[in-house]
């Protein structure tokens, strides 16, 4: 994937970075047979009260099944299409297998149209193949991973991401994560070889709030630009500090960087905990 700047003819064109796209396989429509109707809900519960915020409009998704278990064994598949997805930001590849099933996947850095894949204990340790951890070779960069078996691939599923395998022993496999943080899943836990594609996601600018609009995303407001009652960094005249120990969440709860891991059931699975965010 490349990205693409515009002349400045307006403001908004002026910071546009979009991607030009040319990582995608020209004049293909996605495979009806596995997409899906995405409803959306604005943020609301069932009462129709706004449960999270800045959520609503947006264009019509449709939603592509991906398959993230990558549990067909054994059948090699060939990558027929590397298309879009409004729903994620990594490229998915559409998967013709030989008995004639098809299926999404994550499209990996490096796998083109034709390639032969495989999933399973006796795939090939090539990028794109999927196989439980025990057999993927130390050192290597792999993404999807596993956090149960069977369940499908949770984390390391965006665009660009990798997670590097550095250890094994006994039942489980140390990794380390995108955020510098170390942690044991166990060795029977499926992965991808290789890194997520669509590299340069991080470099695009939306240049203009309406393509925010366009994603579903509403608009923020400042806390301090609120009155007292609406938020607790609001009120004072003229442009006034927080006022309190640290900022607030709108409910006066702690807020940017008030840690919120509550899950103490798989505490002793991290063996070191993410790196902060250099500000």
């Amino acid at each position: 994937m490349a990205v693409k700047t515009f002349k400045p003819t307006t403001p908004s064109r002026r910071g546009t970075v979009m991607s030009d796209y040319s990582d995608l396989t020209p004049g293909t429509k996605p495979e009806k047979s596995l997409m899906t109707d995405l409803r959306k809900h604005g943020g609301r519960n069932t009462r129709g009260k706004v449960t999270v915020r800045h959520q609503g409009g947006g264009v019509k998704q449709a939603y592509r099944i991906i398959d993230f278990k990558r549990d067909k064994f054994g059948v090699p598949a060939r990558v027929a299409t590397i298309e879009y997805d409004p729903n994620r930001s990594a490229r998915i590849a559409l998967l013709h297998y030989a008995d004639g099933e098809k299926r999404y996947i994550i499209a990996p850095f490096g796998v083109h149209v034709d390639d032969v894949l495989m999933s399973g204990p006796q795939a090939e340790a090539r990028v794109g193949n999927a196989m439980p951890l025990a057999n993927v070779p130390i050192g290597s960069q792999i993404h999807n991973i596993e956090l149960r078996p069977g369940k499908g691939a949770q984390i390391v599923r965006s665009a660009g991401g990798s997670a590097q395998l550095l250890a094994k022993e006994g039942d489980y496999a140390t990794i380390r994560l995108p955020s510098g943080e170390m942690r044991l899943v166990l060795q029977t836990c499926m992965a991808t070889l290789g890194q997520v594609g669509n590299l340069d996601h991080g470099n695009v600018k939306l240049g203009k709030a309406g393509s925010k609009i366009h994603r579903g995303v509403r608009p923020t407001v400042r806390g301090s630009a609120m009155s007292p009652r609406d938020h607790p960094h609001g009120g004072g005249e003229g442009r006034s500090p927080v006022g309190m120990p640290g900022p607030r969440t709108p409910w006066g709860k702690p807020a940017l960087g008030h840690k919120t891991r509550n899950n103490k059931r798989t505490d002793r699975m991290i063996v070191r905990r993410r790196e902060k965010k250099k500000r």
